[in-house]
């Protein structure tokens, strides 16, 4: 099934009737961990939502657009995992507000960014994100803060979340881009595609965390590495307890 394909036949844009903040990102060089042509890629300008999707975002999602409900999503977008955390279609307990939600197929979490005119943020964008600590746009090279972020991941939970936003925001202003899930990305389909399987038209998905390993940018990043394993490994109807997601639209223009 193509990725694309799905899309056209399940998604609609509807108005967004949320009130997000999302933070302005300039972009820049980005010193990428996957297997690339070159070592870095250039990264656009773009605004990043500031959390990830809450349950409370969710259900109002919901209910204004019942066939992502639980009990009638089709099962082309949705496998049977899909909010089953919930006590019913439309109640999360005991799942708190305001934490992130999670058991989201990438199919429901790419609808619901269309509804605030935005999209899932690219591995790419994430990625540049989520390389800046509280006071750096890029910490990476720092040994204690990739063992700090190794130690959140080892800790992740499949328990009840508390609410986001408990840690301080990063150098942009962007919370728990570590400290609480995993996310899902647009285009978690195609992360491994190297130079020949480009040129064939194919993609070629690597499948294990070692093969992962031999064509990392960043071998020392094993945070990273843990993150781009579990993305290539899931399908877009496949929701995971500790899998949220949040959203990215492109730059603000400037008016002149």
């Amino acid at each position: 099934m193509k990725i694309a394909a799905a899309r056209l036949l399940g998604m609609s844009l509807i108005s967004s009737v949320f009130a997000a903040d999302y933070v302005p990102i300039a972009g820049g060089t980005l010193r990428t961990a996957l297997p690339l042509d070159g070592e870095t890629v250039q990264v656009a300008a773009y605004q990043l939502r500031t959390l990830p999707v809450s349950n409370a975002e969710f259900k109002q999602f919901l209910q204004r657009n019942p066939k992502w409900q639980r009990d009638q999503v089709a099962t082309l977008f949705a496998g049977e995992n899909y909010l089953a955390s919930w006590a019913a279609p439309l109640d999360f307990s005991p799942n708190t507000p305001a934490a992130p939600v999670t058991q989201v197929s990438w199919f429901a979490a790419s609808a619901f960014c269309e509804t605030e005119g935005a999209a899932l943020p690219t591995w790419s964008q994430w990625e540049f994100a989520a390389a800046a600590d509280e006071t750096r746009p890029d910490a990476r090279k720092d040994p204690l803060w990739r063992a700090k972020i190794l130690g959140w991941y080892e800790t992740l939970s499949t328990d009840v979340l508390p609410a986001a936003g408990r840690h301080p925001a990063n150098f942009y202003g962007v919370y728990d881009l570590h400290q609480s899930i995993w996310e899902w990305v647009d285009d978690f389909n195609g992360l491994f595609v190297n130079v020949d399987s480009r040129a064939q038209g194919e993609q070629k998905v690597l499948e294990t965390c070692g093969a992962a390993a031999l064509s990392l940018g960043d071998k020392e990043n094993y945070a990273v590495l843990m993150r781009i394993a579990l993305l290539t490994a899931l399908k877009g109807q496949d929701s995971v307890n500790t899998l949220g997601f949040r959203c990215a639209k492109p730059a603000l223009q400037s008016l002149k």
